[in-house]
């Protein structure tokens, strides 16, 4: 690990050295199963904000990644800083951009980070939240589908 130190040019002996670490962060390798089908895509958002979980559309803050359902078997969301997270992933099927819904009830898959159990309505931040360090961490989401 390197580190930069800066020392102006008329900085005495008594004054101590501007040190500055390098930045942190590490890399999410997510492995997403289930998929019902590869056809579409899967919407990957990656959201430190309790406010805007589990649709991160107006949380200009996340991470919203678009992988093509025949590669979502192995996601590497890289440049993650230390935080608590939730992701939440839905299985774009007709590639629209967005949760398809038919009397209230998802048509396309969706899954969250830590697998919680589902029951009337999406999880809380709390039941999908993890903390990512300095260390590269692997997750798997696996999908669920309702109709």
């Amino acid at each position: 690990m390197a580190i930069l130190t800066l020392a102006g040019a008329s900085a005495s002996a008594s004054e101590a050295p501007i040190v500055i670490a390098p930045a942190v962060s590490a890399s999410i390798q997510l492995a997403v199963t289930g998929l019902r089908s590869t056809k579409g895509d899967v919407l990957v958002c990656l959201s430190s904000n309790p406010k805007y979980f589990p649709d991160c559309t107006k949380d200009d803050a996340a991470r919203k990644i678009k992988v093509d359902a025949a590669s979502a078997a192995n996601v590497m969301i890289s440049d993650v800083k230390p935080g608590t997270y939730a992701m939440a992933l839905i299985h774009d099927e007709n590639a629209n951009g967005k949760m398809d819904l038919r009397l209230f009830l998802p048509r396309e898959g969706f899954g969250f980070s830590r697998n919680p159990k589902i029951g009337f309505g999406p999880p809380k931040f709390k039941s999908a939240q993890f903390t990512i360090g300095a260390d590269n961490a692997s997750y798997v989401v696996k999908m669920k589908y309702m109709l």
